[in-house]
């Protein structure tokens, strides 16, 4: 059974700190994040703002997807982010 996953960037307020992170589900993810159990550099920097969420089909096209992700500038990333969240709205309520 193949299984779909997620791209995603998270972020403390509008052009702060990224966070790049790849899961299966990303309400969960999410929501990890937000209560402090997500990742040590989420925690440290307040990130709880979901900014950028990416549907695959499959786990490990979310996985090379966040591979390049993390190799990309943090200007190309904030215009990726700017082009369908102009105005760096959380989209958790939308995932949920």
């Amino acid at each position: 059974m193949t299984r779909g996953g997620w791209t995603y960037i998270m972020t403390n307020k509008p052009r702060g700190v990224l966070y790049t992170g790849v899961t299966a589900n990303l309400a969960a993810r999410v929501d990890q994040h937000r209560a402090g159990r997500g990742s040590a550099f989420c925690r440290r920097y307040g990130l709880n703002r979901l900014v950028l969420a990416e549907p695959h089909e499959t786990i490990e096209q979310a996985i090379v997807r966040e591979k390049h992700l993390k190799a990309w500038r943090r200007e190309w990333k904030i215009d990726l982010i700017e082009a369908t969240n102009q105005n760096w709205e959380d989209l958790f309520d939308q995932i949920t």
